[in-house]
């Protein structure tokens, strides 16, 4: 009994996507087709469609799923411990002073065995 509800879900879930792809077909074509009328009502008409598939794509199980996976983001991110200015300033100013040493060793590295090939050369 189990298989055969999720055979019917997942042949119902086919079918959603299936609808989901027209709908974005129909957009598409259909904005390429009246791109002589007004840009705002072809936008309305693509914010509508985009809504419809939106909606029938949420009631998939992917859908469902991804949603669940939404909302379980937005309370992690108000769990987020986030940095003070002060913080963020200090940190941006050691990665750039890191950074502009690395850069002058590199460069002296790179002068250093540079020299060396050219003696070695001539």
């Amino acid at each position: 009994m189990s298989s055969s509800t999720e055979a019917q879900s997942s042949r119902g879930d086919v079918l959603k996507w299936a609808i989901v792809v027209l709908l974005i077909a129909v957009g598409v074509i259909g904005n390429n087709y009246y791109s002589a009328e007004s840009l705002l009502y072809r936008l309305i008409a693509i914010l509508v469609l985009a809504g419809v598939a939106g909606f029938v794509a949420l009631q998939t199980a992917k859908g469902k799923a991804f949603f669940t996976l939404a909302k379980e983001a937005k309370t992690e991110i108000r769990r987020v411990v986030w940095p003070t200015r002060q913080e963020t300033t200090q940190t941006t100013l050691i990665v750039l002073a890191v950074v502009i040493f690395m850069s002058l060793v590199l460069w002296g590295v790179d002068s250093l065995l540079g020299w060396i090939v050219s003696s070695v050369i001539s």
